[in-house]
């Protein structure tokens, strides 16, 4: 296991859609054990493949409601109507945090370095962790989806700070 560095905004890794991954291979463990390692510090939710600049489908997460664990080729099946407002951050775009909206409810479903099923559902905090990783894989950031004001004061914030 090795602790990655962070990618950060600007590096195309994080906007280029990752690909699927169609082996298991000493490769593929390895980055799971990366993705596992480096997500486990205070303060990290979720950490998605290529913000590591591995360009692969598997994102880590380590929050409470549910701990810490990964999942391989994650597709999200379901997202309610109903929303969530909340501070968001990302490792991505560190130290600047802007509300956004994400479903309350998210469900998606993967698979594990066995090719077990692997499911990850819930509400809040794990709606969002769901939500902000797929979104990662997609080659997207949170700030994509700000409102138009805040993604404004966003991306100026992001000149001015990074």
């Amino acid at each position: 296991m090795t602790y990655r560095d962070i990618r950060v905004v600007g590096d195309p890794v994080l906007r280029t859609a990752c690909d699927p991954i169609t082996r298991i291979t000493d490769g593929v463990r390895t980055l799971v054990a990366d993705l596992l390692e480096t997500v486990d510090e205070d303060g990290r939710a979720g950490l998605a493949a290529n913000q590591i600049g591995v360009s692969l489908r598997a994102f880590s997460y380590n929050i409470e409601e549910i701990g810490l664990g990964y999942i391989l080729n994650p597709r999200i099946v379901e997202v309610s109507e109903e929303t969530q407002d909340g501070e968001e951050g990302c490792l991505s775009v560190p130290g600047l945090w802007y509300p956004r909206t994400r479903a309350a409810f998210a469900r998606c479903v993967g698979t594990d370095l066995e090719g077990r099923e692997v499911e990850i559902a819930g509400e809040g905090i794990v709606a969002r962790l769901i939500e902000h990783e797929v979104g990662h894989l997609d080659g997207e950031l949170y700030i994509d989806g700000l409102e138009r004001t805040v993604r404004k004061r966003a991306l100026r914030d992001i000149r001015e700070k990074l």
